[in-house]
C-alpha cells in the first residue's frame, strides 16, 4: 500500500474490520443500486402532491419532478457521505419511504408545502437535541440484547417481503387473501421470470461464496431484463398491463446530462409557519408521529444491519453510535430544509454489507453515486425493481440467520421477540414491530412480577409507543 492507501485504511479501519478496498467499493455499488429507486420514487410521491393551497413543491401547479429528483439525489448523496466520514459505517441515507407519504397526504393536506417541510426540519432538530443530550443513545442501550436480535431478524423478513412485493412476485389482491403469488396465483409475466432467474442465480453465487455475488446479481439481472424487454416488449406496469415492469422499464437510454439545481429547494421551507396555520396541538401530534417513526426506524436499521456486519459489540452497541445517530438526525433536518422529506438510514444498506462492506468507505462510494445521479438520472432508471429485488431477498435470508441467538424456551423474551419479528413485515413498518416488542415485553414482565427487571427508560418508551398506537383515537377525541 502507498501512503494514501494506508491513510484511508486507518481512517475507515478497513483492515481492522476484516475488509478490503475492493469489498468496500463493491458494497457501495450494491447499496446504491438497491436503493437508487428512491431518486425516481420520491418525486412520484411528493412532487405530484399538492398542499392545502393546491400548490406543488417549488410553487405553481405543474409538478417539478426533475427538480425534486435532483434534490432527492443531492441530499441523499451528501448525507450518505457524512455517514461514511463521521459515522464510519456502511449505512446509506435517503428520503424515507412511508415518511414521505405521511408528509404528503397527512401534513401538506392541512398546510403549505413550506410549512410541512418546516415541521420535518423541526423534528430533525429535536432528534438532534436528543442525541446531543445522550437520551437517544441511552434508549439504545436500554433495549434487551435478544430484542435487538429480534429487530434484526424482523428487518430481514421485512426487506425480503419488500423485494418480493417490489418485483411483483407477491401482490396485493382486491378480494380474497391479502396477498397472492404473481398474477392470479401464477408466475406468468416476463418481469417475474427475470426476478426468479435473478434470485436463483444470486442465491447460488452467495452459496458458493463468490466475491461480488450480490452486485453481480444486480448487474447481471439488469442485463437480462434489458434483453427480455427488447424481445418481449413488456412495457411499464399498470392496471391495464399487470405483466409490465415495476417502476422502471429496462431500456437503454442516452445518458444525456439534465442538470437541475437542487439548492433551489433549500429556500422552500418555513419552520414556524405551521403554528399560525393550524392548532399548536395538531402541530405537536404531527411532529410526534414523525419523531417516533424516525427515532425507532433508524434504531432498528442500525441494529439489524450492524449485526449483519459484525459491528455490534457484546454490549449491544455499535462503534461511534452517537456519531451515527447524530448524522441521522441531521438527515431529518436536511430533508426538511431541502424539501425532499425526512432522510433516514436505509435498510437496503444490508445489500452492501452482504457484499462485504464493513466501513464508512462503502457509504462514501454510495454517496458519490447519488451525486452523480443528479446528472445521469437515466442511468438510474435502467434498473427495474425486478433486477434489484433479488438482492433484498437474499440479504433478508442472511439477516434471518441471527434468529438462532434468541432463547425460544424463555417465553418472557421469546413472545416479544416473535411479535417484533412478525409485526414488522405484516404491517410494513419497522417502528410498529419495535413498538409491539417493547409493549409486550414490559407487559409480560409486569404480569410475571418482575417489574424491577424493566429498565427505567423502557417504561418511558413503552408509554410513548402506547400513545403512538392510539394516535388515531386520540386525534378523533381531540378533534384535530
Amino acid at each position: 500500500m502507498n501512503n494514501a492507501s494506508n491513510a484511508v485504511d486507518r481512517f475507515f479501519a478497513i483492515s481492522a474490520r476484516g475488509s478490503t478496498l475492493s469489498r468496500e467499493i463493491r458494497g457501495g455499488l450494491a447499496t446504491f443500486f438497491t436503493m437508487a429507486y428512491i431518486v425516481v420514487l420520491n418525486p412520484i410521491i411528493i412532487a405530484n402532491g399538492t398542499d392545502v393551497e393546491h400548490q406543488v413543491i417549488g410553487d405553481g401547479t405543474t409538478p417539478h419532478v426533475a427538480l425534486v429528483a435532483a434534490g432527492t439525489a443531492f441530499v441523499a448523496g451528501v448525507l450518505t457521505i457524512l455517514m461514511g466520514v463521521i459515522g464510519r459505517v456502511p449505512f446509506a441515507m435517503a428520503a424515507g419511504l412511508g415518511l414521505n407519504a405521511f408528509v404528503t397526504f397527512n401534513i401538506a393536506s392541512v398546510m403549505s408545502w413550506e410549512e410541512a417541510m418546516g415541521l420535518v426540519f423541526l423534528e430533525g432538530v429535536i432528534i438532534g437535541i436528543l442525541v446531543l443530550t445522550g437520551l437517544r443513545v441511552a434508549v439504545f442501550r436500554a433495549i434487551p440484547a435478544q430484542l435487538k436480535t429480534a429487530i434484526s431478524v424482523g428487518i430481514g423478513l421485512f426487506i425480503a417481503l419488500i423485494g418480493f412485493v417490489d418485483a411483483g412476485f407477491v401482490r396485493r389482491v382486491p378480494a380474497g387473501p391479502p396477498l397472492e403469488m404473481g398474477i392470479g396465483g401464477n408466475l406468468t409475466s416476463w418481469p417475474i421470470f427475470v426476478f426468479v432467474v435473478g434470485l436463483l442465480v444470486t442465491a447460488a453465487l452467495v452459496a458458493r461464496k463468490v466475491k461480488g455475488a450480490i452486485l453481480i446479481g444486480i448487474v447481471g439481472t439488469t442485463v437480462l431484463a434489458v434483453i427480455v424487454e427488447l424481445i418481449a416488449k413488456a412495457g411499464p406496469f399498470s392496471a391495464q398491463n399487470p405483466d409490465g415492469w415495476q417502476l422502471n422499464v429496462p431500456t437503454l437510454r442516452d445518458l444525456t446530462i439534465d442538470f437541475h439545481n437542487p439548492l433551489v429547494l433549500f429556500t422552500e421551507f418555513d419552520p414556524f409557519g405551521a403554528f399560525s396555520r393550524v392548532s399548536v396541538l395538531l402541530v405537536i401530534l404531527l411532529i410526534f408521529t414523525l419523531l417516533i417513526t424516525d427515532f425507532f426506524d433508524t434504531m432498528g436499521t442500525m441494529v439489524g444491519v450492524g449485526r449483519q456486519a459484525n459491528l455490534v459489540g457484546e454490549d449491544g452497541m455499535l462503534p461511534r453510535t452517537r456519531e451515527i445517530l447524530l448524522v441521522d438526525s441531521i438527515g431529518a433536518a436536511a430533508g426538511g430544509a431541502g424539501s425532499v422529506s425526512s432522510n433516514t438510514t436505509y435498510i437496503e444498506s444490508a445489500a452492501g454489507v452482504g457484499e462485504g462492506a464493513r466501513t464508512g468507505l462503502a457509504s462514501v462510494v454510495t454517496g458519490v453515486l447519488f451525486l452523480i445521479a443528479i446528472f445521469f438520472a437515466p442511468l438510474v432508471t435502467v434498473v427495474p425493481y425486478e433486477a434489484a429485488a433479488p438482492a433484498l431477498v437474499v440479504v433478508g435470508f442472511l439477516m434471518m440467520t441471527q434468529i438462532r441467538d434468541i432463547d425460544w424456551n424463555d417465553y418472557e423474551v421469546a413472545i416479544p421477540a416473535f411479535l417484533t419479528i412478525v409485526v414488522m413485515p405484516f404491517t410494513y413498518s419497522v417502528s410498529n414491530g419495535i413498538g409491539a416488542g417493547f409493549v409486550s415485553y414490559v407487559l409480560i414482565k409486569i404480569i410475571r412480577g418482575k417489574v424491577r427487571e424493566i429498565h427505567p427508560l423502557l417504561w418511558g418508551v413503552t408509554i410513548l409507543f402506547l400513545i403512538y398506537f392510539a394516535m388515531g383515537p386520540i386525534r378523533a377525541i381531540l378533534g384535530v
